[in-house]
């Protein structure tokens, strides 16, 4: 929900210019924090889940008009460094692939990097207050949180832009003029396309205001909120439970003393 489809020309320079230079400084500096923590051996992971999130943003669920990102369980197996890169990786082949324009690639990046960085973050912190017993419960809440902070990102960034264009959008089965839902199962349950060009918005770019975009964003968004924490809660307990080593102590490791070949954990 949180990837900006909008195709180039639409947002003004001013905006989109800073949003690159930002994205390339901040990558630069993930690059030069990366090359201190053994970034050969996880390169391999590196591409595995850069090619996951690539996969799961071209896969649409058609109803809700939402876009499970697994931007959270990326952010938690990465660590912050490699978040950022891999989110710069994943956004540069949506934009050859037409889902955004080249413009808004670096403010792809910086929203997606949030989404990586802050579910590293909460999930790290929820699992130190709930105990590695209630990894399902410390996945699912982080992920909330981290898409509804990335959400309004989203908003802030059309608010900026002064809606029209911008703020139009795929609405699914939500009607934008009456905000109430028609038949959600019409168009299918879940729409594949990696090389469909992204969304493609239902109302004309003159009628769609910030507080409509807003509205629809948020009515859809808490909806696909709920269906990603779900799926984050499931990958992330499956992996504590059958590959804790690859959870614990990957991104998450402390500098405690461990064991080495200790794959101990619990679910």
């Amino acid at each position: 929900m949180s990837h900006i489809h909008i195709p180039d020309g639409v947002l003004p320079w001013w905006l989109w210019v800073p949003g690159w230079l930002l994205a390339l400084v901040l990558v630069f500096v993930a690059g030069r924090a990366a090359e201190r923590h053994e970034v050969r051996r996880k390169v391999p992971l590196l591409a595995v889940v850069s090619a996951l999130m690539l996969v799961a943003m071209s896969s649409e669920v058609v109803p809700i008009a939402y876009h499970i990102n697994l931007t959270v369980v990326a952010g938690v197996l990465l660590g912050p460094a490699l978040s950022v890169i891999a989110a710069f990786i994943v956004q540069v082949v949506l934009a050859m692939l037409g889902h955004g324009g080249v413009t808004v690639l670096g403010l792809n990046t910086l929203v997606i990097s949030t989404e990586m960085v802050v579910g590293w973050a909460l999930f790290r912190v929820l699992v130190a207050a709930l105990s590695r017993r209630r990894v399902r419960w410390a996945a699912a809440i982080a992920t909330v949180i981290t898409l509804a902070i990335s959400t309004t990102m989203l908003v802030g960034i059309v608010a900026l832009a002064g809606g029209g264009a911008a703020a139009a959008r795929d609405s699914g089965a939500l009607d934008p003029a009456s905000m109430t839902f028609a038949n959600p199962f019409s168009g299918g349950i879940v729409h594949v396309g990696l090389f469909s060009g992204g969304e493609h918005p239902s109302t004309p770019p003159a009628h769609n205001s910030v507080a409509r975009f807003a509205a629809i964003v948020y009515t859809l968004g808490s909806i696909g909120w709920v269906l990603e924490a779900l799926v984050t809660a499931w990958i992330l307990g499956y992996l504590a439970r059958v590959r804790p080593g690859l959870l614990w102590d990957g991104a998450l490791a402390t500098h405690e003393h461990r064991i080495p070949g200790d794959e101990a954990g619990v679910g």
